[in-house]
């Protein structure tokens, strides 16, 4: 690591312990700061983080905030689950405490070069495919962000020389001030976490600061298809490449990829081969199984209309769909066009089923299940040899689930006890 000096002896107060939290605590305790770590949730899950930290003589507060945890801090950490409308927060800002996100924390112990991804889709699948054409003998890659394990829980590891790949939200961007990728990515933009912002501007606010601190030397990778995206050109001071699969035998994810290896001089035939040999990521369209000729497809990663759109439209076969969960703020009804005539079915759960049914329920048959597990089995009662039952739920899964991943493996063993049972 680098600038390991910087935190020893400062006063750190981290809002929000969970995978990202617990990271940063516990890299910045053993760098000599003197943490504490604040959480309004009281659970189980806390409750045994919380006892993890208290074995370092790290102090945690549960199910509420004190003001005193800000007071006398001389830096604020928030970790991304957590609103700019947090009391912590609006404490840190009237009383000007500087406040920075987990990512920031571990940018300036970073020696290696970074490559920030962002955007409304497909972040996770860019970010790994952008760290399987850069793997290579005697330069380690290191991917991480909100895809597996925090940047705070492998900076320790990093060299430089090394490679690091993040996936970034826009949650973990409003709280930048000196993170500074070599390449950003921002691949797209639709309507997501209208629940978090008051329109689409400030959603793309929160993602145009991942070149916020470029200069002269680095590069912006835009994509030169979305229309709200390619003004962003006109803002930064890095170098911009624009990216489109238009005339391409590639998909928009792998033209991303493409310009970026580019600018790291990756030969085309290793980019392609790292294509061809790709098989596609858990929960993301993965498929589960087939029984007695219900295909079974998990596709919790989708928290948006437009990844469900996405899946719709590259199944070829009558699909039933499961969709729900925590409600983000945005239109349901622009799945319409592609659902109109493939979706037999919808099966709702979670908070937000009786939004999605009063907005798709007049051309869409709907019903309402009370548990995934319950729709799960819906779904099979009802399909036909030949059909789909997908799952792309457009909605974060935080009402019912830790993650997408808990949710996706809960659908997963759902349809294996069906397997079992067939």
């Amino acid at each position: 690591m680098q600038n390991t000096g910087f935190f020893k002896n400062k006063k750190v107060t981290i809002v929000g312990l969970a995978r990202s939290g617990l990271a940063c605590a516990n890299l910045l305790h053993g760098l000599g700061a003197h943490v504490r770590v604040s959480d309004i949730n009281d659970n189980m899950q806390t409750k045994s983080l919380a006892l993890s930290l208290a074995s370092r003589d790290i102090r945690v507060e549960l199910g509420t905030h004190s003001k005193g945890f800000i007071e006398d801090a001389d830096l604020v950490v928030v970790s991304p689950g957590v609103a700019p409308a947090a009391q912590p927060i609006v404490w840190a800002r009237e009383l000007s405490r500087p406040v920075i996100s987990e990512i920031e924390v571990a940018s300036i112990l970073c020696p290696g070069q970074i490559i920030a991804v962002t955007g409304s889709n497909g972040k996770t699948t860019v970010t790994t495919l952008i760290g399987k054409i850069l793997d290579k003998p005697g330069r380690d890659v290191f991917i991480c962000g909100n895809i597996g394990r925090p940047f705070c829980a492998e900076v320790q590891k990093v060299k430089r020389g090394d490679m690091v790949v993040l996936e970034v939200s826009s949650f973990q961007l409003e709280t930048i001030n000196n993170f500074r990728p070599k390449i950003a990515v921002i691949l797209n933009l639709t309507p997501n976490h209208l629940d978090r912002y008051n329109n689409m501007q400030e959603y793309l606010d929160a993602k145009k600061r991942i070149f916020l601190n470029q200069r002269g030397g680095d590069f912006l990778v835009l994509n030169g298809d979305d229309a709200l995206l390619k003004p962003l050109a006109a803002l930064a001071r890095s170098r911009v490449i624009f990216f489109s699969a238009k005339g391409t035998k590639l998909n928009p994810n792998q033209s991303a990829v493409t310009e970026v290896g580019k600018i790291l001089k990756v030969k085309t035939e290793k980019m392609l081969g790292v294509f061809r040999d790709f098989k596609g990521l858990a929960h993301r369209m993965e498929e589960v199984a087939d029984v007695n000729g219900v295909k079974f497809i998990n596709d919790s990663k989708a928290t948006t209309a437009d990844s469900a759109i996405w899946a719709i439209n590259n199944i070829n076969a009558p699909i039933i769909l499961i969709a729900g969960g925590r409600h983000k703020g945005i239109d349901y009804r622009v799945i319409l066009g592609p659902a109109r005539n493939k979706v037999k079915k919808v099966l709702l759960i979670g908070e937000a089923r009786d939004i999605i049914a009063g907005e798709i329920g007049g051309e869409l048959s709907v019903e309402k299940s009370d548990s995934l597990r319950e729709a799960v089995t819906r779904a099979y009662s009802q399909a036909e040899p030949g059909d789909y039952v997908l799952f792309s739920p457009m909605c974060s899964s935080f009402d019912m689930f830790k993650d997408y991943e808990q949710r996706g493996d809960a659908f997963k063993m759902t349809v294996s006890d069906l397997l079992k049972g067939a």
